[in-house]
């Protein structure tokens, strides 16, 4: 982050991330301002870690009903609805985990859906990278340019 501030970038606006321990802390040491969003497909995909195989798919489409609520209060109702529901009472788990992380997942809810559609996932900034990396590996590292200021 100090790299990136060193390099130009000034403040983030927000910042997705998966789950790596400290990143949260490192993002707010040096842009204090920026918004923390907890990447919802890893939140999904750690929960469903707790599933069995043949109820992935309906424990998913239960906790859709959270992060595509309209507003942060609805998706607030909808945890409470899974949390005393069947699958919580099946899969004990998985609603603390949403409660632990909820202050980093309702930034989220201060978009508009076109632009949650682009924050909820780091996915596509990971396969952007993956392609960088690969491109790099086969023909080298591209010489490195300055950030205008």
């Amino acid at each position: 982050m100090t790299e990136l501030k060193n390099r130009g970038a000034s403040d983030i606006l927000i910042a997705v991330v998966d789950g790596l321990k400290g990143f949260p802390e490192a993002i707010s040491a040096v842009f204090p301002q920026t918004q923390i969003q907890t990447c919802i497909v890893h939140m999904i995909r750690n929960s469903l870690d707790y599933a069995g195989w043949k109820d992935r798919k309906a424990v998913a489409a239960e906790l859709k009903t959270i992060y595509r609520a309209t507003t942060e209060a609805e998706a607030a109702a909808a945890l409470e609805a899974f949390a005393v529901g069947p699958w919580s009472l099946k899969y004990p788990p998985i609603a603390p985990i949403w409660r632990r992380h909820w202050q980093e997942v309702i930034p989220f809810f201060a978009y508009p859906l076109e632009v949650r559609k682009i924050i909820y996932t780091t996915n596509a900034i990971e396969s952007l990278n993956m392609q960088v990396r690969k491109v790099i590996k086969n023909r080298g590292r591209p010489p490195r340019y300055a950030l205008p200021q």
